[in-house]
């Protein structure tokens, strides 16, 4: 009986509840977990993407420069890509040279060689630069052998001295003028214009000369007035090109004295050679006082240019020269060169007397004097 209760109440109640459909319920509960996670993979995604985006910012150049970094974003240090040598060393450049520099065209003798030559009429002086030879100067010789004999060019190349109008002993006038034979005066009267060497420059604004009266006379060819000082009793002066050094010869022997110091030399000539010639003297002396080049001194009374040795003052001994052949001239330049002239061309050495250029000589100049050579 109360089984029989039970199972009326259970129908009753059953009848009081609306029917569910499970499966509607089941697809749209589906159907909310689907979006669910589209969203939360879309929201990952885009967390992705920003944090992407965020470090392209940093690492793209930019003209403007790199963008700000988060306060919290480590420092890194990027060593830049060399750009120079593969060991990331420095390219290494040779003293006195560049980069790409022709090294034959950094021996090249790129100042202006002064030559004479003579014509029936003038005394011709020519300068040659960068194997252009050109007339720069004219001098008449007036029918007489001081103009030829004397005329000499300044070492920086600026400035002829040559004596005219000379008597029969060879006493002229002392004349000087710009290298082109222009701005003409007149220094002093009465100076000698013959000998091996008539004119000495010393520097290339002072001048030496002998005059009537045996005596020697230094004379500022700027200012046109003689130098004060005694000159004291030598011969065959001869300066370095920059005045500081003088070679010459005394009562005690040849000597060159310089700032602060006075050295004695020696030079045996080579005796089958001595007996043509009524001795030698310094033609040139090196910028550091350090050698001379001597020459032969004629038995008549022309000039005489040419040297044919190089004498270190310290040893006496002739320094051998990397050359073959006969020498004709060796000139100590201002630039701490040293010009070795042979038949056809200059050698060009450096203070150490190693070779750094040969110059061929144009046919038209290789019988001429070589006067000078300024840098």
């Amino acid at each position: 009986m109360n089984d029989q209760r039970l199972r009326l109440d259970l129908a009753d109640l059953a009848a009081e509840v609306d029917p569910v459909d499970l499966r509607d319920r089941t697809l749209r509960a589906s159907r909310r977990l689907g979006i669910q996670r589209a969203v939360a993979t879309s929201a990952a995604a885009l967390l992705l993407i920003g944090a992407a985006t965020g470090v392209a910012f940093v690492i793209r150049p930019d003209a403007s420069g790199p963008a700000p970094l988060p306060a919290d974003t480590p420092s890194v240090t990027v060593a830049p890509t060399p750009t120079g040598s593969p060991s990331g060393l420095p390219p290494t450049v040779s003293p006195g040279t560049s980069e790409g520099s022709n090294d034959s065209a950094a021996k090249e003798l790129t100042g202006t060689l002064y030559y004479l030559g003579r014509t029936s009429t003038d005394a011709v002086v020519h300068a040659v630069q960068g194997g252009a030879d050109r007339t720069v100067a004219r001098v008449p010789l007036g029918g007489e052998p001081c103009v030829g004999n004397s005329i000499t060019v300044s070492p920086n190349g600026q400035r002829l001295a040559w004596v005219e109008d000379a008597d029969a002993a060879g006493f002229g006038a002392l004349m000087i003028a710009a290298i082109d034979g222009t701005h003409k005066r007149k220094l002093a009267a009465e100076v000698g214009c013959l000998g091996s060497t008539a004119l000495v420059w010393m520097g290339s604004d002072r001048l030496v000369f002998r005059q009537t009266d045996g005596a020697s006379v230094l004379m500022n060819v700027v200012s046109a007035k003689r130098v004060d000082g005694d000159r004291g009793q030598e011969t065959d002066r001869c300066w370095s090109a920059d005045g500081r050094y003088l070679a010459a010869q005394d009562a005690s022997g040849p000597f060159v004295s310089g700032p602060g110091s006075r050295r004695l030399y020696n030079y045996e000539p080579p005796s089958e050679d001595a007996d043509k010639y009524d001795g030698w003297s310094a033609r040139s002396v090196s910028m550091d006082g350090r050698f001379v080049a001597v020459g032969w001194k004629g038995t008549d009374p022309s000039r005489h240019d040419d040297s044919h040795a190089v004498v270190e003052v310290a040893t006496s001994k002739v320094k051998k020269l990397p050359v073959k052949g006969e020498v004709k001239n060796i000139l100590f330049t201002s630039d701490r060169l040293v010009l070795v002239r042979q038949a056809d061309r200059i050698v060009v050495l450096d203070a150490g007397f190693g070779v750094l250029d040969e110059v061929v000589e144009a046919r038209d100049t290789r019988g001429l004097t070589l006067l000078a050579y300024a840098p």
